[in-house]
This record gives structure tokens, C-alpha cells and sequence, in this order.
């Protein structure tokens, strides 16, 4: 073989490589909210093609203002999602199943949220999808998201050090409570509160409250979703048993941001330090 066809051999392989990497163009669209807050932080503006519906809205989302400079799905069924022509799409296990059947058939690649109870796993769900993104930087992306998590963590393990537990509950209009192995229980761990849906119901998951057994806990605080401390307690002041209960008929309440209270991604790191502040003031007066 002459070096001249070696060169024009050569030179046919780096274009036909760089007409391949340009064509590998990678499109992610998200459906949830908490595959929105992950794929903000690890991803390059470039490969995110839509977020979901909630994206924007600050009452769901922890990052509503980034989540404006991108699309929005209008709806979360099949044929918005593959108007974006995606080469991954983010779902999580609380989306319709019909839905994950639908985009599995349409063959495109899925990564699929489904450990998030606690930070660590909120973590390991970023690192899983770091990688199926691809590339060293997203990679050190989240790498850099969980050391900065991780930093504020121990900050606020140093200052609630030796605090006595507030006693608690997180009340609800759905008919259940949150106990343990719920990202609620996860939160209390960090913000030195006692669940007692856990530590005197045995309640583990979402599950109905013992109604009659609730009247004789010795809840300290109520912990509620929303901005408004007599907005939220309102649907609970004739709402059996929470209406007899002294902490709710006194609105001993502790406020989280809605999004905050059911944030399934790293940013619940936000909840913990809100509800510590809350609970243990005496600790945040510097």
C-alpha cells in the first residue's frame, strides 16, 4: 500500500470518526422532577433536549430558575417525550408504568429512578446517572454536587451535636403518615427530630396512621410543605384525629418548602438544614 493511499485511508477514518461523534448527539429528556434536579447538576446544557412539566414551577421544583432556560414537557405521555427525540429518557418508579412500557418500546434507553430514601442513595442514583450520560464530566460532575452535600452534612452534624430530639410528625390529607424507610424518616435523621410515626407507631413506608394511638403521642412540632404556617395547618383543624391534637390546635408548626418536603434528589440536603433551623434555633444564632 502507498503512504499516499495510507494518508487518504487515515484521513477517511478521522472524518468518518468525527461525522459519528457529531451524529452521537445525546438528547436526554426528564419526566420527573427529581430526574429534572439530577440531570441539572451533572449534565452539559447542550445534552438536555426537554425537563418535565413541573420543571419550572418553584412550588415542585428546587430548581425552577435554571429550569427555565430549557423546555418543558406540556405533557408527560409518549409522544411529547419522543418529539424531543431523546437518546435517554429520565423516569423514575412513581411514573405510570404504561408510560416506562411505552418509551422501552419506542427503543429508547431509560434510566430508571428508584433509590432515593436516603442521601446515600440519592448519590448512587446521581453516580448511575453520570454514566449513562458518558463522559468524564458529568462523572465529576456529580462527584462534585455529592462532596459539596457531604461538606454541608457535617457542618450541620457539628452544630445539632448533642441536641435532644424534637418529637414529630408529618401529617397528611392522603389517608397515611410517613414512617420509617420514607424520605421524611431521612430527613428527621439529619435534622435531629424523632418521627414518632417510627419510634412509637412502628410505621414503616407510607401507612395509615393508628388513629386513636396518634392522640396520646407527645408530638412537639407538626411538620408540614408550604410557605404559610395558617394555610397549612388549615385543612388539619377539623380533620380527625389531627384536630385534637394540642401541637396541630396550637399550630405548632415547622415549615418546609413544599418542593423540599418530597425532594427525592440531593437537594433535600436543603430540608435537613430548613428543618434543623426550625427545630433547634438555639444552634443557628451566629
Amino acid at each position: 500500500m502507498s503512504r499516499y493511499l495510507r494518508y487518504w485511508i487515515a484521513a477517511l477514518l478521522v472524518w468518518v470518526a468525527t461525522v459519528a461523534a457529531r451524529t452521537a448527539e445525546v438528547r436526554i429528556v426528564s419526566q420527573t422532577v427529581g430526574t429534572d434536579e439530577m440531570l441539572l447538576a451533572v449534565a452539559a446544557p447542550e445534552q438536555i433536549a426537554a425537563l418535565s412539566h413541573y420543571a419550572r414551577d418553584p412550588q415542585f421544583s428546587g430548581v425552577a430558575r435554571e429550569a427555565a432556560a430549557y423546555p418543558a414537557l406540556d405533557f408527560g405521555d409518549v409522544e411529547t417525550i419522543l418529539r424531543y427525540r431523546p437518546t435517554l429518557v429520565l423516569l423514575g418508579d412513581y411514573s405510570r408504568p404504561e408510560l416506562v412500557e411505552q418509551v422501552r418500546r419506542a427503543g429508547v434507553p431509560v434510566f430508571m429512578l428508584n433509590r432515593y430514601r436516603t442521601l446515600e442513595e440519592a448519590f448512587d442514583s446521581l453516580r448511575q446517572l453520570a454514566v449513562a450520560i458518558g463522559g468524564d464530566a458529568a462523572k465529576a460532575r456529580a462527584e462534585a454536587v455529592i462532596i459539596d452535600c457531604r461538606q454541608r452534612v457535617d457542618a450541620l452534624r457539628d452544630r445539632l451535636k448533642g441536641v435532644p430530639l424534637v418529637r414529630v410528625i408529618a401529617p397528611s390529607t392522603y389517608g397515611v403518615i410517613p414512617g420509617g424507610e420514607t424520605t421524611f424518616q431521612d430527613i428527621c435523621d439529619f435534622a435531629g427530630a424523632d418521627n414518632l410515626a417510627l419510634t412509637l407507631g412502628h410505621l414503616e413506608g407510607h401507612a395509615p396512621p393508628p388513629n386513636e394511638a396518634m392522640l396520646a403521642w407527645p408530638i412537639e412540632r407538626v411538620v408540614l410543605g408550604g410557605s404559610n404556617v395558617d394555610d397549612a395547618i388549615a385543612p388539619f383543624l377539623k380533620l380527625p384525629p389531627y384536630a385534637a391534637m394540642p401541637a396541630v390546635r396550637n399550630r405548632r408548626v415547622a415549615l418546609l418548602d413544599f418542593w423540599a418536603f418530597s425532594c427525592v434528589s440531593h437537594l433535600r440536603v436543603h430540608a435537613y438544614e430548613q428543618l434543623a433551623r426550625q427545630l433547634h434555633p438555639e444552634r443557628f444564632k451566629d
